[in-house]
């Protein structure tokens, strides 16, 4: 989430977001750097318009709200019924879809 929060201060700021300026921000607040995920973050953001995403996201309800992204373990996913994996798949689409609204 850090991440996401330093592209915004970015954005904020005027200045650009890439990855380089995204790990000074990180770095800057203390938390470890993951390269891997600020590599992941600015390949989402490429040619998404910051300022009108979060035009949109300002008018939508604040009831809609990301599902949880956590990893279950093979063995939990084996043991997961039917019934379970469509009601997680149902969740992770809907997640998917905040998360599309943010990125673009």
């Amino acid at each position: 989430m850090e991440y996401v929060y330093a592209a915004l201060m970015l954005h904020s700021a005027g200045k650009e977001v890439n990855e380089v300026a995204i790990k000074k921000v990180v770095e800057a607040s203390g938390v470890a750097v993951d390269e891997v995920r600020i590599k992941a973050l600015v390949a989402a953001l490429e040619g998404v318009d910051i300022a009108k995403v979060l035009s949109q996201a300002s008018v939508m309800p604040v009831a809609v709200a990301a599902a949880p992204v956590a990893a279950a373990t093979p063995a939990a996913k084996a043991a997961e019924t039917p019934e379970k994996e469509e009601k997680k798949e149902e969740a992770e689409e809907s997640g998917i879809e905040g998360l599309g609204a943010l990125f673009g």
